[in-house]
C-alpha cells in the first residue's frame, strides 16, 4: 500500500464520519445545509476511496474505509448523542480496530 493511499483513506476517515453523522442533523434531508454538507462529504468519501483503490486491494480498502467509519461514528455516537459506553460496546470497537490494522499489515 502506497503512503498516499493509505493516506487517502486515513483522510477519508474524517469525511465517512462526517456524512453517517450528518444525516442525523438532515432530518430526513429536510434541512438544506446539513443536507448539503451531508452530501459533499459523501461525495469526498467515495472519491477518497476510489482514488485509495488504485493501489489497494479493494476488500482491504472497503474493509477499512467501512471500519474506520463504524468505529469513528459509534465514538461520536457516545460523544454527541449519549449512546451507549458500556464496556462490552467498547471492546467490540476495539476489536473492529484490531481488524483494521491487521488488514493494514497484511496488505
Amino acid at each position: 500500500m502506497g503512503e498516499n493511499d493509505g493516506l487517502a483513506l486515513f483522510s477519508n476517515s474524517r469525511f465517512e464520519c462526517g456524512w453517517a453523522i450528518g444525516l442525523k442533523y438532515t432530518e430526513g434531508f429536510t434541512r438544506l445545509v446539513p443536507s448539503l454538507l451531508t452530501v459533499a462529504a459523501m461525495a469526498l468519501s467515495f472519491w477518497l476511496l476510489s482514488a485509495a483503490m488504485k493501489t489497494i486491494p479493494v476488500g482491504t480498502a472497503y474493509a477499512v474505509w467501512t471500519g474506520i467509519g463504524a468505529v469513528g461514528v459509534a465514538i461520536l455516537g457516545m460523544a454527541l448523542f449519549g449512546e451507549s459506553r458500556e464496556m462490552v460496546r467498547i471492546i467490540c470497537l476495539l476489536l473492529i480496530v484490531s481488524g483494521i490494522l491487521g488488514l493494514k499489515l497484511a496488505s
